[in-house]
C-alpha cells in the first residue's frame, strides 16, 4: 500500500477574520486568523488537513467452466452417457468442499442427422485457488479427452471490492491525522478530537504492472489474476488547544 499527503492547515477562531495566507514549500497552506473579539482569549482552533491513500486488491474468485459433449442414436443413450460424466464431475466439486450454491449445470440437446447430440457445462466458483487447480486437475486426470476445461476466469466479488474501499477511506484518514499531528507540534499546540471528516474524492481502476516473471517465450501464458486499485483522498478537521495555556 502506498500512501500520500498532501497537508492544508488552518487556524481559525470562531467568528474570525482572515489576515494572513501563503503556501510554503513543504506542500501546505497555513492560514491565521483574528477573532472580531481580540480579547476572546478561548477562541476556537482548528487545523484542517487533507490526506491521500492507495491500496491494491487482487481478485479473490475464479470460476470454471467444465464441458462434456456426446453422440448417440437415441436421445436415452445419450441422457445418460452425459449424466455419468456429469455426476462425477459434481462428486469431485463437492469432495473439494464447493457448496452448490457456486455450482451451476446447463444441458442441450439437439439432432444431427441420424443421431443425437447433447452438451452439457458445469460451472463452478472457487474462493480458494488451490482447490481451483486441484479440481481442474483431477477431472482432466480422470475423464481425459471426454471433458473440456475452461480457462480460469479470476474476478472480483462485491465484497473484496467494498472492502477495499473502505480500507483506502480509512488509511487516508489515519494519514491524515498523523500530518495534523506534525504540524500541531510545528505550531506549538496539541492535537484535539477531530471536528470534521470529509471524503473528497474516490478513484479505482485496473492495474497494469503485471509482471512476467521469468517466462519462456515458447510457453503459454498463464491465467491472469487481475489488480484493482482504489484509492481516496479525505479533508479532516481537528481542534488545537494551546500548549501554554493552563487548565482552569
Amino acid at each position: 500500500m502506498e500512501n500520500q499527503s498532501r497537508v492544508f492547515a488552518e487556524i481559525l477562531p470562531a467568528a474570525a477574520r482572515e489576515f494572513a495566507a501563503k503556501e510554503n514549500e513543504h506542500g501546505f497552506e497555513m492560514r491565521a486568523v483574528n477573532s472580531q473579539n481580540p480579547g476572546n482569549v478561548n477562541q476556537a482552533r482548528e487545523v484542517q488537513v487533507t490526506g491521500t491513500a492507495e491500496v491494491c486488491c487482487p481478485a479473490d474468485r475464479v470460476s470454471v467452466r467444465v464441458s462434456v459433449a456426446n453422440s448417440k442414436e437415441s436421445v436415452n443413450e445419450v441422457t445418460n452417457s452425459i449424466t455419468r460424466r456429469l455426476e462425477y464431475i459434481l462428486q469431485s466439486v463437492r469432495q473439494h468442499g464447493v457448496s452448490e450454491k457456486d455450482t451451476s449445470v446447463r444441458r442441450f440437446l439437439h439432432r444431427e442427422a441420424e443421431q443425437y447430440h447433447m452438451e452439457a457445462e458445469v460451472k463452478v466458483t472457487f474462493s480458494d485457488f488451490d482447490k481451483m487447480e486441484r479440481v481442474c486437475s483431477v477431472l482432466l486426470e480422470k475423464l481425459d479427452k471426454s471433458v473440456c476445461v475452461g480457462t480460469p476466469h479470476f474476478f472480483h466479488s462485491a465484497e473484496s471490492l467494498s472492502q477495499m474501499r473502505r480500507r483506502a477511506c480509512v488509511s487516508a484518514v489515519e494519514n491524515a491525522q498523523q500530518k495534523a499531528c506534525e504540524v500541531s507540534q510545528l505550531l506549538g499546540q496539541t492535537l484535539g478530537p477531530p471536528l470534521q471528516v470529509r471524503e473528497e474524492e474516490t478513484r479505482e481502476w485496473r492495474s497494469e504492472d503485471e509482471e512476467d516473471g521469468g517466462r519462456c517465450r515458447d510457453s503459454a501464458p498463464l491465467p491472469h489474476i487481475p489488480n484493482i486499485r482504489a484509492s481516496s483522498r479525505v479533508s479532516v478537521s481537528f481542534s488545537l488547544r494551546d500548549r501554554s495555556r493552563k487548565k482552569l
